[in-house]
């Protein structure tokens, strides 16, 4: 397989993930920061959750390949996996914001109670480690998928991102400790573990709403106005060209699939025509419509009885 593939990169990013999660719940318990361990439990969640997204990935793709599933797949699915897609993409991004709005209660009633003292060397040491490694795989999926643009690997990435912004945080955060502690500012160190993860905490909580937002509009199929504009237009040349009486049109984006459902209304008196000859104008709409792809579900029918088309 390609290394650059969805599926591998999903892979190589879950490695990672439990690599630099594993480190930060050790680190967080050995220098006493709740804001390193969050940091560890939140990764682990975007692990698992990007572990999910590859197994929807690697159901995807047996779909839209040659020959498809065999078995009890192909029985109880035969429309496809698509609507996994933003299943697991709006229950990553709320999963993710739970994480963080916990935390984030968790750092305010910290800072109420005094805030807590913690080993600077080792946040230190474990934060500049996690960033590197945030940058870097930030960098890798990003370049990555400006050919592949998979919502799952935008989706990672952003997490990287996300991931790589509080590392950034702890890290200055730590550092400013780390300079203080012994000096006249040295009542100040129990507040910046959780002063540090309330403002990180604060950043992060609204990042995921567009995903989330997308997402819902994936499941409730949502019609988007673009395609459905296009479509019309597609059809309504094809009405016009071939004397039909009128055209329905019904569109969905399900994650990355585009469901197309196309009804023309031909009279009742129209010549008949052989079912090579209704094959051709299918195959002419089909190209007209565009991006056939694997992920496209197009439906073309025709019929006299405007009752089948609604």
């Amino acid at each position: 397989m390609h290394k650059h593939t969805e599926q591998s990169i999903l892979r190589t990013s879950i490695l990672v993930t439990i690599v630099v999660a594993g480190s930060g719940i050790l680190f967080g318990l050995l220098s006493g920061s709740f804001s390193i361990v969050f940091d560890g439990v939140y990764m682990l969640a975007d692990a698992g959750m990007s572990g999910l997204a590859l197994i929807v990935a690697r159901l995807i793709a047996l779909s839209t390949a040659p020959g498809g599933p065999t078995g009890k797949l192909r029985d109880r699915f035969t429309m496809g996996f698509w609507h996994l897609e933003p299943m697991v993409l709006g229950l990553n991004s709320l999963m993710l914001t739970g994480v963080a709005i916990y935390a984030l209660i968790n750092a305010v009633g910290s800072l109420m109670k005094g805030g807590r003292d913690l080993e600077f060397s080792y946040a230190i040491f474990y934060a500049a480690f996690a960033l590197v490694a945030c940058i870097g795989m930030a960098i890798y999926e990003m370049r990555v998928n400006r050919k592949l643009r998979s919502e799952f690997v935008a989706l990672d990435a952003k997490a990287w991102i996300m991931s790589g912004g509080i590392t950034a945080a702890l890290l200055l955060a730590f550092s400013v400790g780390y300079a203080i502690e012994g000096t006249s500012l040295d009542y100040l160190t129990p507040y910046i573990d959780p002063a540090v993860l309330a403002l990180v905490c604060l950043v992060i909580i609204p990042m995921p709403i567009g995903t989330i937002r997308r997402a819902l509009a994936d499941v409730l199929l949502i019609t988007p106005p673009d395609l459905k504009e296009h479509v019309d237009e597609v059809a309504r040349t094809f009405t016009q060209r071939y004397g039909f009486t009128s055209h329905r049109s019904y569109v969905a984006k399900v994650g990355r699939g585009k469901q197309i459902e196309l009804y023309f209304i031909v009279p009742k008196d129209l010549p008949a025509k052989p079912l090579e000859e209704w094959d051709r104008i299918r195959d002419e709409v089909s190209r007209a419509v565009g991006d056939d792809t694997p992920d496209r579900w197009l439906t073309i029918a025709f019929t006299t009885d405007l009752e089948w088309a609604v």
